[in-house]
């Protein structure tokens, strides 16, 4: 029996090898790999000796030769494809073990040039793995170096191994050609300026028990590499299994806590923000937040973009949550918590990245692709189109409004006042309906003066700004862009009130 190695990561390939090597195995192996396994006391085969050809330009071609693929994808079974082997003084190969150039690190890296990528694209690699994988009733391939177990047992239990892991592993053999080469399609691509194809990878995270409903099947998937504000790279410290909505409510979560920098907390329900809030400290950010709303909160998500503290969770305790999420938690904080054993506690990275993060929606027969909406603007006194200026106190609230909005669904208005929400209207077909929905909650919280309106999309007419005065309302900031823009103006001037215009909109559909 011979074994081809020639692999780029070398975990647990020496154990596996001598393994091989005890068991009666002829070693051929390639280059570093062929280093690695001399150093290691085990004997090799160069491949130079298998085709009788010297490695080639700077290592770019060593195994693309008859004598390699030959003893590859000889089919056993057919006594001419034997005959013409033993003719041509090829020798069958019986397990070839090989994992590719490390292309997608290679890409990671900053700074990396273009020159080093393309000598990480492996030719080889790929060519002796796809012949192993075509000829799978007779040659294991192994790409992965959990497998190695797997595939020791099973010789050393049977001689060889099974047809069905045989199979299993020809599956995943083509899956690691497939993954690499979209991985450089994607980057070449790109380079190349050419966007009319989209190559996505993403490995199962879970099953889950069902999807938005308990009819519907559903998967959570992950990309490859690990991102900052995502659950699929989060740990859950506790609790039960996420469910579908679940995720997509943490995921909201997350996308909201990502605008904030000083101590804040949300809580959230269907997608939706319920109560939101900043504070001095975490602990002041959770009481407001949950203030803010106390009766929506039941069954939602709370966030935090601190560590959470154990008088944070202590407030918690007698609340029902689904999730609570924070980039770490004291350990007084965590006791606490276990005492909801249901309660799901995920510990996410908070990290902030200034790479563009991609956004896919599916759509029927199709995908929808768009950066994130991660976009901040910081406002200015200068963005007032009104007769009327805003204070000090008023921008920042006016800029806690604006961070806050952006993440409620379309039609899209929230009312908020010393650095907390007090209402929100979320998702109406039409703007002054929204508005109506979180003046009404700000009002029967009994906020009737001083409050601060902000709304994702423009407000056309003076409806809307009326309806705001009669509430209470002292300043508003909308995206303005309505060829009506002047009307909403003139009522706010007429009522003495200030009114920013952004020049940008954050529309969540």
């Amino acid at each position: 029996m011979r074994a081809l190695v020639s692999v780029s990561d070398k975990t647990g390939l020496v154990p596996f090898v001598k393994e091989l090597e005890t068991l009666g195995w002829e070693i051929v192996a390639t280059g570093g790999t062929k280093k690695l396994l001399d150093e290691s006391g085990i004997k090799t085969i160069g491949i130079s000796e298998v085709t009788g050809f010297p490695e080639i330009c700077d290592g770019r071609v060593k195994t693309l030769h008859p004598k390699v693929h030959g003893g590859i994808l000889g089919r056993r079974d057919i006594p001419q494809h034997m005959q013409t082997l033993k003719e041509n003084g090829i020798t069958t190969i019986e397990l070839v073990c090989v994992n590719l150039y490390p292309f997608r690190q290679t890409i990671a890296k900053e700074g990396v040039t273009m020159e080093d990528a393309i000598e990480n694209i492996d030719i080889g690699g790929p060519s002796m793995v796809r012949s192993a994988a075509k000829n799978w009733k007779d040659v294991t391939i192994v790409c992965d170096p959990s497998d190695y177990g797997t595939v020791l047992e099973e010789i050393r239990s049977n001689g060889f191994t099974s047809d069905e892991t045989r199979l299993k592993l020809s599956a995943k053999a083509y899956t690691h050609t497939a993954q690499y080469d979209m991985c450089i399609a994607g980057y070449m691509r790109e380079k190349a300026g050419l966007p009319e194809k989209l190559f996505l990878e993403y490995d199962i995270k879970q099953s889950l028990r069902y999807g938005e409903n308990p009819h519907q099947s559903a998967r959570f998937y992950s990309t490859p590499q690990p991102t900052s504000f995502s659950l699929a790279f989060g740990r859950q410290i506790q609790g039960k299994e996420l469910s579908y909505n679940n995720i997509q409510d943490a995921n909201a979560a997350l996308n909201i806590v990502r605008d904030f920098d000083q101590p804040f907390c949300v809580a959230l329900k269907h997608m939706n923000p319920c109560g939101a809030a900043i504070g001095k400290t975490i602990e002041e950010a959770w009481q407001a937040a949950y203030e803010a709303d106390t009766v929506s909160i039941y069954g939602g998500i709370v966030a935090v973009n601190r560590t959470l503290t154990a008088e944070v969770a202590a407030g918690m305790k007698p609340i029902f949550l689904e999730i609570v999420i924070a980039p770490s938690f004291t350990p007084e904080a965590l006791e606490i918590l276990a005492t909801k054993k249901n309660l799901r506690v995920m510990e996410v990275d908070m990290t902030q990245s200034e790479a563009p993060v991609p956004q896919y929606i599916s759509v029927n027969g199709g995908m929808l692709a768009q950066q994130l909406d991660t976009q901040v603007e910081t406002l200015t006194t200068e963005m007032c189109v009104t007769t009327t200026k805003p204070t000090e106190t008023m921008m920042k609230d006016l800029q806690f409004g604006w961070n806050i909005v952006k993440h409620v669904k379309s039609n899209a208005i929230a009312v908020v006042r010393d650095g907390h929400t007090i209402g929100v209207g979320a998702g109406q077909t039409n703007r002054v309906g929204s508005a109506e929905i979180a003046l009404k909650e700000a009002q029967a919280a009994g906020y009737t003066e001083g409050l601060i309106l902000a709304s994702d999309g423009f407000l056309p007419f003076g409806d809307t700004v009326e309806l705001a005065a009669r509430y209470g309302v002292a300043a508003i900031v909308q995206p303005g862009g309505s060829i009506r823009d002047e009307e909403s103006i003139t009522k706010a001037n007429a009522l003495g009130i200030p009114m920013l215009f952004t020049g940008i909109r954050h529309f969540k559909h």
